[in-house]
């Protein structure tokens, strides 16, 4: 099991007190691994491009003096809350472009990002500024649900219970290592969750009883391994006195069973590997993951298994690279 360490934390902030409810999160995440924090910020650029409204120069510093000191206080918050040292950045230009960018050239291990921002609450999950930062940055995700209320205000977040969804591949494991750690520092209960999915069979009529014994002698075979592996990890980390908790489901569909128990369990944080045992290397996600980014109703960290160089890139981004982009 490789560990997945957390060394460089980025938070990027808009100056909207819905973006900051990722702070008690940072607070929370950072001593675990000691790791450094750097604020981002992205303002608008100075010389707007082809098309782009003008931008008076003194405004702009203006603007840009403000947004230091916004960060500076942001910093200082965080100081008094044991978090030193952090680092805060003003970049101009795209805010996801931006975001990735420096994500991608600084050795970011890991993206807090609230789910929305200076744009306001929408009936969408996710804004489609960090969608694009969620599809296009191949970083390990904190994703904060802004329109959940939070009382935490800049004290930090206690994890009193995590939900781990693994589907018994090596590369669902992959969320383990911080997991425990986090785990470990928090005195966390940790929820250790398998479902086994029923196989569909394509048939207009009626199975027939040797269709559904079939089906049942599958079930019950992948449930049994799936007991003993999550045996095995309980067995596993009973040195590190963990309160750990493993339970094996069955249904017709993993995908709606997982949702339904992670709600059920009450998790302060839902922690899944990018990728299990079907995820395709040319998506950043596997389906799992995917759907608890788009429907989830509970912070979610995703540990991103593959590099960006075994993520296959899509047409879009081929083509911008071959310079035919406009």
């Amino acid at each position: 099991m490789e560990a997945a360490l957390i060394n460089h934390i980025l938070v990027p902030l808009d100056g909207s007190a819905l973006a900051e409810c990722v702070l008690p999160h940072v607070i929370a995440l950072a001593p675990v691994s000691n790791a450094r924090v750097t604020l981002l910020h992205v303002m608008q650029p100075l010389q707007s491009g082809r098309g782009g409204s003008a931008v008076d120069p003194i405004e702009w510093h203006l603007q840009k003096q403000n947004l230091e000191k916004y960060l500076d206080q942001i910093a200082g918050q965080l100081n008094e809350s044991g978090i030193l040292g952090v680092e805060r950045i003003i970049l101009e230009g795209g805010p996801a472009s931006s975001v990735v960018d420096y994500a991608s050239n600084n050795n970011v291990d890991l993206i807090v990002l609230s789910t929305h921002g200076q744009s306001g609450l929408s009936g969408w999950n996710v804004s489609s500024v960090v969608q694009k930062i969620l599809l296009r940055s191949y970083k390990s995700i904190l994703l904060v649900r802004a329109y959940i209320p939070s009382s935490a205000g800049m004290t930090k977040v206690r994890y009193k219970r995590l939900f781990i969804g693994l589907d018994c591949s090596p590369r669902s494991e992959f969320v383990l290592p911080f997991a425990i750690s986090l785990a470990q520092f928090h005195k966390s209960q940790v929820i250790l969750e398998s479902v086994i999915e029923k196989p569909q069979s394509i048939n207009r009529f009626p199975l027939s009883d040797e269709d559904t014994g079939l089906i049942n002698k599958f079930v019950e075979r992948n449930y049994q391994a799936a007991t003993r592996y999550l045996k095995q990890l309980v067995t596993q980390f009973s040195m590190k006195e963990l309160k750990l908790k493993a339970h094996v489901s069955t249904g017709d569909r993993a995908m709606t069973v997982l949702h339904d128990l992670a709600e059920e369990s009450n998790a302060d944080l839902v922690l899944l590997a990018a990728h299990g045992y079907t995820g395709e290397r040319r998506w950043p996600y596997g389906s799992v993951t995917t759907s608890f980014i788009a429907y989830g109703n509970s912070s979610l960290m995703i540990m991103q298994d593959l590099p960006k160089t075994e993520i296959q890139p899509t047409r879009a981004e081929m083509a911008v690279r071959e310079g035919k982009g406009h």
